[in-house]
């Protein structure tokens, strides 16, 4: 037999999983996982036909839900409401009602886990009667401005309940900004923001929007979200949102835009979100529950590749699974 005269044999580091472990460059830990959960005014939980394992909890079924992430290390949800079609209108006035759905609830977790970090979405179409993100004017056209002072109103009613990072995912120009103004002059200085800087209008938000019923009535939301044949558009979201005093980041989707994420990482030092939406996660059980994939090895490895590119953090509907597949190894 041939033997090859090489002094470099990269496969000598891959020998055993003691030395693959010396240089395994991006881990996964509970610590970079948030919980994405849906909530609903309901006495029961609702099943998500198109997201096995994920469910519009009722206030009880949040509770319970929370216990068991908590109960494997993961220590920040993010919470999306289910609105029920007579409090929706135009204007998404529901948004900002102190005493709805998002505020009673970040109040109860809050009272049961102090030391939660909840995020918040802010945005218009869980609350609009005609399903988009901002306020809808003559022609179909999104009003900027008008939608930012909502959301601001939005992300005041959040703080006041006791939420510890605003995440608004709509895409208005300037609403950072904005925000973070509204929040200063009211004392919430130690509230995050957490901007979607890069969300783009993708065709894998299918099931999020079936489990929330926030589809557009009409249009579509390419006037505001990315287009995604675009990535240097990215970078100047980015500058925006850094100049308007963003805490942190988000590239939305995660596995499509793995680039898109590579490019934040090298062009800011500021933390990075990547959200694995509900499509991802749609297909990956759907491959499971067919036997075409593995489904823990199939999770995990997508899970690594986004912290791979450089993903600080990670919105994942896997996040409960997966702290309950790390705690299994210990």
């Amino acid at each position: 037999m041939t033997r090859l005269q090489l002094r470099s044999r990269p496969r000598r580091n891959r020998k055993d999983p003691i030395v693959r472990a010396f240089h395994s460059e991006a881990q996964i830990g509970a610590q970079h996982l948030i919980y994405p959960l849906f909530i609903h005014e309901g006495e029961r939980d609702a099943p998500i036909s198109a997201m096995p394992g994920c469910a519009r909890l009722s206030p009880a079924g949040l509770l319970r839900e929370v216990e068991r992430a908590r109960a494997v290390g993961i220590g920040a949800v993010v919470l999306f409401p289910a609105i029920a079609d007579a409090l929706k209108s135009s204007d998404g006035r529901e948004a900002h009602n102190s005493a709805g759905l998002v505020p009673r609830s970040i109040r109860a977790l809050k009272e049961r886990w102090p030391e939660l970090v909840i995020v918040t979405d802010v945005a218009l179409d869980p609350y609009s009667s005609d399903g988009h993100d901002g306020i809808v004017g003559p022609g179909g056209k999104i009003l900027n401005d008008e939608t930012v002072a909502a959301l601001c109103a939005q992300a005041l009613a959040q703080a006041r309940a006791g939420a510890d990072v605003i995440a608004p995912s709509d895409m208005m120009d300037g609403r950072v900004g904005a925000i973070r103004d509204a929040l200063d002059a009211e004392g919430f200085t130690e509230v995050s923001i957490l901007a979607y800087t890069a969300k783009y209008a993708s065709a894998f938000y299918g099931p999020f929007r079936e489990a929330l019923d926030s589809a557009p009535r009409s249009g579509d939301k390419k006037t505001y979200q990315m287009d995604p044949a675009n990535s240097r558009e990215a970078l100047r979201e980015l500058a925006l949102d850094e100049a308007e005093g963003a805490d942190m980041v988000m590239v939305k989707p995660a596995g499509p835009y793995l680039d898109v994420i590579r490019r934040l990482r090298e062009a800011t030092t500021l933390p990075i979100a990547a959200y694995q939406v509900s499509g991802e996660y749609a297909m990956l059980k759907a491959a499971s529950e067919r036997g075409w994939l593995d489904e823990r090895r199939s999770a995990m490895e997508s899970l690594l590749a986004i912290r791979r590119a450089g993903a600080d953090v990670i919105l994942t509907y896997y996040a409960r699974q997966v702290g309950e597949w790390l705690a299994g190894e210990r």
